[in-house]
């Protein structure tokens, strides 16, 4: 399962990788905006962009965590569903449409449909809102939401659901909202580990926090693409606040030998090498306080 819903959020972070957009721009949180031209920026490769994605934890890998550390589910790490008008621009749909499936992942890890029903819907109206909630198949989702034995379906169509609006929209050209989908996804993962990191310290869950480090700095580049919008150079602009934390954190990686082994009746090439986070309790505070403010703006 756990596969499989990684690959769902994998998948939804390309869902906006190509969309031509024709709205007028409107104030949002982190400036005036809605979106950028197509030549304003230059295009992002689709290599570049499916490696960013392979390398981002999915907010499910993250809830797996959590939830093996014993810690109980907590709805309130979650995005709050009440103020979905508030995202009028599709730069604030997109980056909440990533953290809204985030915590979709988070509720899903610990089965309580009795809280997904919301957030599905929430993901059905966000997505309604930049024109691809005609492949969101919120019927069956919130029939299969109600009932604990499905929770593998729910899964499954959730996946098919943003398969299909990825295939349609690749089609098109707007990148801009992939890299806000990414950033979204990526905020609220790392929020949802701070959160419980800040409540319920755990080495294991600070060392993955502080690994957040590379794939942070390779996201933060891509943002950067679009800095002559408005929206994106604000975003930015709090972002390299969470960058100047993360430059602190020392990664050492110790090289191995990679080894073969057969998965699946197929040779598998594996490798042995062991990387060593080395993150002190000041800058773990300091990553945690942070991400809170990040989040919290783009949530408002």
């Amino acid at each position: 399962m756990i596969k499989r819903l990684t690959y769902l959020f994998l998948c939804s972070v390309f869902v906006f990788y190509s969309c031509k957009s024709g709205v007028k721009k409107s104030k949002g949180e982190f400036g005036e905006n809605d979106s950028i031209k197509a030549d304003s920026a230059l295009p992002v490769s689709k290599e570049a962009m499916a490696d960013l994605v392979q390398n981002i934890s999915s907010p499910i890998e993250m809830a797996a965590l959590i939830k093996s550390l014993g810690v109980p589910f907590s709805q309130k790490y979650l995005a709050p569903t009440n103020h979905l008008d508030n995202f009028n621009t599709n730069t604030s749909k997109a980056v909440n449409l990533g953290i809204f499936g985030a915590d979709l992942g988070y509720i899903n890890m610990y089965s309580k449909t009795s809280t997904v029903l919301s957030y599905i819907s929430a993901v059905k109206t966000l997505a309604d809102g930049i024109n691809v909630g005609q492949f969101f198949d919120f019927t069956t989702l919130k029939r299969l939401a109600t009932n604990n034995e499905n929770i593998d379906s729910l899964m499954y169509i959730s996946i098919h659901s943003f398969n299909v609006m990825d295939e349609y929209l690749r089609k098109n050209n707007r990148s801009n909202l992939s890299a806000l989908m990414i950033a979204g996804v990526y905020i609220e993962g790392l929020y949802l580990m701070t959160q419980v990191a800040k409540e319920k310290p755990n080495k294991k869950l600070a060392e993955s926090i502080g690994d957040q480090k590379i794939i942070f700095e390779q996201m933060l580049l891509i943002l950067k693409n679009y800095q002559k919008d408005p929206y994106f150079k604000d975003f930015i602009a709090n972002m390299e606040t969470l960058k100047k934390e993360f430059s602190e954190i020392k990664i050492t990686i110790e090289m191995g030998e990679p080894k073969s082994v057969e998965k699946n009746g197929m040779l598998t090439i594996i490798q042995t090498s062991k990387s060593t986070v080395h993150i002190t309790d000041e800058q773990l505070k300091r990553i945690i306080s942070q991400t809170e403010i990040i989040r919290n703006k783009l949530i408002k």
